[in-house]
């Protein structure tokens, strides 16, 4: 079912580092014309006055180790088992899903496909601790295994309380067993919820979405930052970090080109990446920053700042 009317794209792939929406029917939205199937990731066709956009990218890199060498490999927090879900071939990989088998390996899984992602929980830990107020509530929309809720807990006073919220029950189970492995006096509780279904949220004065509004279907978002803003404190912050597009295409195909460099040096294939991008193609719906911007300035905020970026990934903060 198509839901929006926004141009279709290949969203590839955001990270996953929230799972609260469920799988969802979405219509893809970036106008990005011209990216080769699955076959051919490695090169981007149709880009005019771009030097190299149909060569092998990854062979290039190969020859390069400078180059390859420039961003670090990931660290994998607990030694949690490598995320292998798209190494064999699929006839047609279906709609991507935070079932058992993405949550046994999820932790893996975000640090290799999100580019500084232990720098965004640190960010965000940072700007939290600006605006949380004692004896407030801080919300996680989408907190996956919990490992924002755990990287808070250090960073923002112990009166206010934590909620975090997913769809998946097996992220879930998960979230709570790691926070029963790091206790603390804090109030903290972990619910299961879709977003797409009504919520509400109660005295926030912080609420955290990571990588969880491109997985709600667009028809739904206004009502969620619009709920969230009703829940939310005067003076309280709405942090997210999204995938993102852009509206040159010239400018998006560069970007997602140098997203997938980024995944090889972390070790996925180009088979992998073909695979994951199909499979979340109508699953991650990205917007542009002005896009997000519009859209949460609309619903009751009334100041926004993106705070963090590289090439089609965004980190953003907004004051109620």
């Amino acid at each position: 079912m198509t839901i929006s009317s926004r141009p279709t794209a290949r969203p590839d792939d955001g990270g996953n580092a929230a799972s609260i929406t469920g799988t969802g029917n979405g219509a893809n939205a970036a106008n990005v014309t011209g990216v080769t199937g699955v076959t051919g990731v490695t090169g981007v066709t149709g880009v005019t006055g771009v030097t190299g956009a149909t060569d092998d990218r990854g062979a290039r890199l190969r020859q390069e180790p400078a180059l390859a060498d420039a961003m670090p490999a990931p660290v994998t927090p607990g030694g949690e088992p490598t995320d292998q879900i798209f190494a064999e071939p699929m006839s047609r990989p279906t709609d991507f899903t935070f079932d058992a088998t993405t949550v046994g390996v999820f932790d893996n899984m975000v640090n290799r496909s999100v580019p500084f992602y232990g720098e965004i929980q640190r960010m965000t830990a940072e700007l939290a601790a600006e605006f949380a107020v004692p004896d407030s509530t801080l919300y996680d929309l989408g907190c996956s295994t919990a490992t924002t809720l755990l990287a808070l807990e250090s960073w923002v006073d112990p009166s206010v309380s934590f909620v975090g919220y997913d769809n998946s029950p097996e992220m879930v189970r998960r979230a709570r067993e790691k926070l029963t492995e790091a206790p603390s006096p804090r109030r903290r509780d972990v619910r299961l919820l879709d977003l797409h279904q009504p919520f509400a949220l109660e005295d926030a004065s912080v609420t955290v979405m990571l990588f969880t509004l491109q997985f709600v279907r667009p028809l739904h978002r206004e009502r969620v930052i619009r709920t969230i803003a009703e829940g939310m404190r005067p003076q309280g912050a709405l942090i997210l970090a999204e995938k993102v597009i852009e509206g040159d295409t010239l400018f998006n195909r560069l970007f997602i080109d140098n997203y997938y460099d980024m995944k090889r040096r972390h070790g996925y294939s180009d088979m992998e990446i073909a695979q994951k991008r199909e499979a979340l193609e109508n699953v991650l719906i990205p917007y542009r920053i002005e896009e997000n911007r519009d859209l949460i300035l609309a619903c009751g905020f009334r100041k926004f700042q993106e705070f963090f970026r590289w090439y089609n990934f965004a980190g953003m903060i907004a004051v109620k």
